[in-house]
């Protein structure tokens, strides 16, 4: 490897200070028993708030930005791994306690590096990244708190996002009857293009104080949490599966106790950070596998370098983005 590299570096400790381009030595790097040449990463939407400081993801700093990455392994003090080895991490702690894929070279832990299923390279891992990741985990949610089909569709909240898009073609290519909800109705050929069976306007989120309204999802997948939540909670039929991802639309959810007494509704949550690694590499396992995304390419609205990072963060951060950008590192 060189004597120096380059990272997409985050300074942020009580407050954020800057985000950019750095020369780095090995020696620079958070510890670890495995050296990584990265070829590709993600833009996530918490890569965005640590990269402009909009949101504190930082829990030591500086670090490396970019929580998802694959490459090749370049070393390793683990005889699980041997160089040239494609693998790939994600989560696990990356730009939040350790320096993460924005870099040329990543050195990590060998407890959290993933060898690369077959069916999949550095490019298409990176596809799928943390948010194909994050919608395959939640449906394997869904599926082990024994959802099926025949409950009626799934509504996909954030639809047009990366981790809506995936869940909606996932969904789809398991037999599920899949209803996307999203402000962007003029996606609605992208959407339907991904497998979504209906395309459903924000317009008619009702939010009242209403304990319960007419079931009409199966289950769901969400991405917005706040109102949106709990107006799902509100709408699910009996024994219908909620898993709850996201909270761009807020932290705060106000519902109450009569959907899980009297209809059996389950709220599931997922976090793709601190997923256990056994299940983590089942999940990528199945990405590879009998889960692999058939639409992929569709998803990527841009392949980008480190240096156009900061506007791929804007866009992200503003809606403006469609599908997920991937970093060519």
């Amino acid at each position: 490897m060189p004597a120096a590299f380059k990272a997409f570096r985050i300074h942020a400790g009580k407050e954020f200070e800057r985000a950019g381009i750095e020369s780095m030595q090995l020696d620079d790097l958070s510890n670890g028993d495995v050296v990584i040449r990265v070829q590709y990463s993600g833009v996530n939407y918490k890569d965005a708030l640590a990269g402009t400081g909009k949101g504190k993801i930082l829990r030591t700093s500086p670090l490396n930005g970019g929580i998802d990455l694959a490459g090749a392994v370049v070393s390793s003090a683990d005889d699980r791994f041997k160089p040239d080895q494609a693998v790939l991490l994600n989560g696990s702690g990356l730009s939040e306690v350790h320096d993460g894929g924005y870099s040329q070279y990543a050195r990590v832990p060998a407890d959290w590096v993933v060898p690369m299923p077959a069916g999949l390279n550095a490019k298409k891992a990176m596809l799928i990244g943390t948010a194909g990741f994050t919608a395959a985990l939640a449906i394997q949610r869904l599926q082990d708190n024994h959802q099926q089909p025949g409950q009626g569709p799934i509504l996909v909240t954030g639809a047009t996002g990366g981790v809506g898009s995936f869940a909606i073609m996932l969904l789809s290519q398991l037999g599920y009857e899949v209803v996307a909800l999203t402000r962007k109705v003029e996606e609605k050929e992208y959407l339907q293009s991904l497998g979504a069976d209906s395309v459903l306007s924000f317009d008619e989120v009702v939010q009242d104080h209403a304990p319960l309204h007419k079931g009409r999802w199966g289950g769901a997948i969400d991405n917005i949490g706040g109102a949106t939540l709990a107006w799902l909670t509100k709408t699910v039929k009996p024994w219908g599966n909620i898993v709850s991802i996201g909270m761009a639309g807020g932290m705060q959810v106000e519902t109450t106790t009569m959907p899980f007494i009297l209809r059996g509704v389950s709220l599931l949550g997922v976090t793709s950070s601190a997923c256990p690694q056994e299940l983590r590499k089942q999940i990528w396992q199945r990405l590879g596998g009998e889960l692999y995304p058939h639409k992929l390419e569709q998803i990527c609205s841009a392949e980008i370098s480190l240096e156009q990072l900061p506007e791929a963060f804007d866009k992200l951060l503003n809606g403006t983005v469609r599908g997920r950008q991937i970093v060519c590192v």
